[in-house]
Order: C-alpha cells, then structure tokens, then sequence
C-alpha cells in the first residue's frame, strides 16, 4: 500500500514514526511519502517537507505567516494528487490537515485521522465538517469517544501513543557524564519546539534558573532548533542543551518547567512534577479566551479533569510566579500529592499499543 502522512509538528513526527513502524509489520510492502520530521525520515520513505518550515503558535502568527501557510497547503493537495496514495493518514495538525482532507475526500482518496483535531476546546461545530471529509477517526483521549459520539460520529478510541514511545525507551547509561551533569538534582526545561515558544518562554525559564544556584537546570533542545538558536538566550549561562534525549533528560529530572502541549503529559508520565507554562501574543490569547471553552490547556488536567498540575498563562507566566510554584514541587507534601496523581493519571491511561492499533484498523479498513 502507498501512504501518505501528514505530521506538522514534533509531537505529530514522533507518533508518525510510531504509527509507520507498525504499518511495515503489517504492510511488508509499505510505501511512505510523508510531510514530518527526523523520526519520520528515519522509519523510511520520501520526506517531502519537514515540520520545522510549518509550525506556527497562536492566531496572529499564523495570520503574519499566511503566505507560507497557503504556499504549503496548496504544495501539499498537488503532491498527494501526483502521488495518488491508497490512503491519506493526517496526524493532529487540524488547521493545516482539515484542508488537506476536504482536498483528498474530494478527489476520491480515502481519509483516516490519527489523533483528532481538539474540535472539543472551541467551534465544536467543526465536528459536522470532520463528519464529512474523513473517513476513518482514530482518538487517543478516552473523553473524545463520546464527545464525538454526541454529534453522531463514531470512532475509534486507540489508547494514547505517548505510552508505546516511553514503553520503547531504554534509558542511556551514559547520559549523566556525556553532558557533564554533576550530582546536583537536575530541573528540566522543556520550553517547547516552536520559534515563537522560546521567545516567550525560555527568558522566564532562565531566570527562575538564576534564583536556584543549588540545583542544575539542563534545557531539552528541540531538533527544529541548534546550540546558536539556544546560545541567544543563554547570555554566557552554562546551562546545557540536550538533543534527542529528552526521554533521558525526564528520566533523570526531579522536577520540569514545561510549554503547554503534549510534553506535559509525557513529563507526568516519567513522573516528574511539573509546572506548565503558557505564553504568547496579546492578539492571539485574547482570542483564544474568547473561542476556548475549555476549564485547562494542559493534558494532564484535561484527561484527570481537575487541577492536577498549575498551569501559568500569559500574564501569569513570569519568573516570580514560576519560582513560587516550582519551590513547593521540589520537596515536601505538594510534591507527594502531585506524584500520587500521575499515579490515577497512569491508570487511567491504561497500556501500550496505540501505534499498533491504530495500523491494524488502518490496514484492515483498506483491506476490507
């Protein structure tokens, strides 16, 4: 079978590859042309565009970055056109990949979605579109079953992908002294993957890393990015970049200051207590808050529906505020009440095998 599969971010790229690694256990034969990243690249196939020319946060960015938006989505229909997929998979990425199905489903080409677009945050509504250009959903969030359920949709609820990566991690035995980490406990910056997330975030970061000489902070380096993009920031700080081991960096971690999005699940997975932290631009928050009907925008509070982790946004999410909630995360009884919760958070999201499902209901809607 030919696939085409559409990941537009670093979290989209790391579950592609998952997703393609199970679909060659099925699919021996399997072909791949695909829009993602390194861990894509590395599964095989023909990389036709990386995500580090796609990602853009927030409305107003997109909006000042909209003839490069348009220039890839119109790129985007005509290769998958050229390429006439048997299937076209479309991996979160919703502003981008909801064009990309309306395209597809138009042209006869069959649409399955893996890890659906967050239609239940704001303009629920979308959910009739989805209805009628994709073929096949797959969620891994155990409340979107009957959300969508609601508005006479049915799906497939897989599990969530993030447990089959950190199932497949094995720690490195050298990672402490390839970086030169001493023995102080070590504070995980995880400021995220996106341009417009190191701007707003890491400044704040650095200087809660200021005011705590007794610990070493240690920034995990998104592969969009090099040392010159963090050195920028760094201002002479001997603080270290980690590339590619940001699993190693959580296994080690006593604590993390995490961008809002999928890298707080994965810390609270490693159970690692957390803040997360929310910044960017004025425009774009301020119409956020207007369309976003939703109680938190982390993962973790999302999926337990309470306040499990503190989330700063915007005006919130300065160096003060972060160091008053960092400090009580680093010993003692909020600390403890937080790693009890990863523990409810761990067993409500059940076992491994996500990617793997998600193939075999792949293969088996193309075979059927």
């Amino acid at each position: 079978m030919r696939y085409y599969i559409v990941a537009g971010e670093a979290s989209g790229d790391l579950h592609g590859a998952n997703l393609m690694k199970a679909l060659k256990s099925l699919d021996t034969k399997a072909e791949f042309r695909f829009f993602g990243g390194d861990l894509m690249q590395a599964q095989g196939g023909t990389l036709v565009k990386h995500y580090a020319d796609m990602a853009f946060m927030g409305f107003l960015e997109v909006l000042m970055n909209l003839r490069t938006v348009l220039k890839n989505i119109a790129f985007c229909k005509q290769d998958v056109l050229t390429y006439q997929p048997d299937v076209l998979i479309l991996v979160d990425f919703p502003g981008f990949n909801l064009k990309i199905a309306e395209f597809a489903k138009k042209h006869n080409i069959k649409v399955c979605y893996y890890i659906s677009p967050k239609v239940w945050a704001w303009n629920q509504k979308r959910v009739l579109k989805i209805k009628k250009v994709v073929d096949k959903m797959f969620c891994i969030l155990p409340f979107e079953v009957d959300f969508y359920k609601e508005w006479g949709m049915e799906v497939d609820y897989v599990g969530n992908p993030l447990l089959d990566a950190i199932a497949a991690f094995t720690p490195q035995d050298d990672f402490l002294k390839a970086y030169n980490l001493g023995d102080k406990k070590i504070i995980a910056l995880l400021p995220g993957s996106r341009k417009q997330e190191l701007q707003y975030l890491l400044p704040d970061m650095l200087a809660v890393a200021d005011k705590l000489p007794e610990y070493q902070f240690v920034i995990a380096g998104a592969p969009s990015f090099n040392q010159a993009h963090y050195d920028n920031f760094l201002n002479g700080r001997h603080i270290p970049v980690v590339f590619g081991a940001t699993y190693d960096l959580l296994h080690h971690a006593h604590a993390a200051l995490v961008t809002s999005g999928t890298a707080t699940l994965e810390t609270a997975l490693f159970k690692v207590p957390e803040v997360v932290l929310y910044k960017g631009g004025k425009i774009s928050i301020a119409i956020a808050r207007m369309l976003v009907k939703i109680r938190f925008i982390s993962l973790v509070n999302l999926i337990m529906d309470k306040e499990v982790v503190k989330e700063l946004i915007q005006e919130d999410c300065n160096a003060e505020q972060i160091l008053k909630e960092l400090k009580p995360l680093l010993e003692g009884d909020k600390r403890t009440l937080q790693l009890q919760q990863y523990q409810l958070l761990a067993d409500k999201m059940g076992l491994p095998g996500a990617s793997e499902k998600t193939a075999k209901l792949v293969y088996k809607y193309l075979n059927g």
